[in-house]
């Protein structure tokens, strides 16, 4: 996936903030849902296959915690 397929114009709606990081989601040109993850100087831009794939992920490690 390249950023280009992003609209960074889209407004997003922040889902959840911290100190350092935040979620946030919103739709694309398109009208297809997408989530910006904010880690700092890094952002994840995510469809929603790829943001489910990535809350799998996380849950996963989280067992093995």
């Amino acid at each position: 996936m390249a950023d280009e397929d992003f609209d960074d114009e889209a407004p997003l709606t922040v889902l959840a903030e911290t100190e350092r990081y935040a979620i946030l989601t919103g739709e694309d040109a398109d009208g297809e849902r997408i989530y910006n993850i904010e880690l700092g100087a890094v952002t994840l831009h995510l469809f929603i296959d790829e943001w489910r794939e990535l809350l799998e992920l996380i849950d996963e490690a989280r067992e093995e915690d």
